[in-house]
């Protein structure tokens, strides 16, 4: 039979276990939003009020909707299909109610509009609340690590960019 200090110890990792799961799944949801272009999931992996999220290039925003207005008016089409996979989380519990997460990201989008394929590595690194019981994102910073993209042309892919990112990047809307 455990002890009473044993169960404790057992029922403050499963809690752990418990909370890095929900994390997981939080960011799963968001990178999955974002593939479906479904903008009410996306401001709800957020915690609402003032939050800190750096996309260089993309963007700065200091609240979830001008994230969300951005992404409705530059990815939100049917000519751009993205594809975001979240990889090797690293999630780290500071409290009970907080956490830090670093996520390597694979993504691909294919525009057909333009012809274009753009294979993006980076890492993300977020910082989450539990909020009413819930799991937000209330930072999140991207850094790219290697950018490629290819022009399609007559049915083969021409390389136009391949390497480190670039500086800046020019969004049509």
């Amino acid at each position: 039979m455990m002890t009473n200090e044993e169960l404790q110890s057992l029922q403050k990792r499963v809690q752990r276990l418990e909370a890095i799961e929900a994390i997981k799944q939080l960011k799963a949801r968001y990178l999955s939003a974002c593939d479906s272009k479904q903008l009410t999931l996306i401001r709800d992996c957020f915690a609402e009020g003032e939050i800190d999220i750096d996309y260089g290039a993309v963007g700065c925003f200091r609240h979830r909707d001008e994230l969300l207005a951005l992404f409705d008016n530059v990815g939100n089409h049917q000519h751009m299909v993205e594809m975001h996979h979240g990889q090797n989380p690293r999630i780290t519990l500071l409290d009970e109610e907080q956490a830090e997460g670093e996520w390597g990201l694979y993504y691909f989008l294919i525009n057909s509009e333009e012809n274009t394929l753009t294979q993006l590595g980076g890492v993300y690194a977020d910082r989450y609340r539990l909020i009413d019981g819930q799991w937000r994102i209330t930072a999140s910073q991207f850094t790219p690590t290697s950018t490629l993209v290819s022009q399609l042309e007559q049915g083969q892919a021409e390389i136009m960019v391949a390497g480190r990112p670039p500086q800046s990047v020019t969004q049509e809307a």
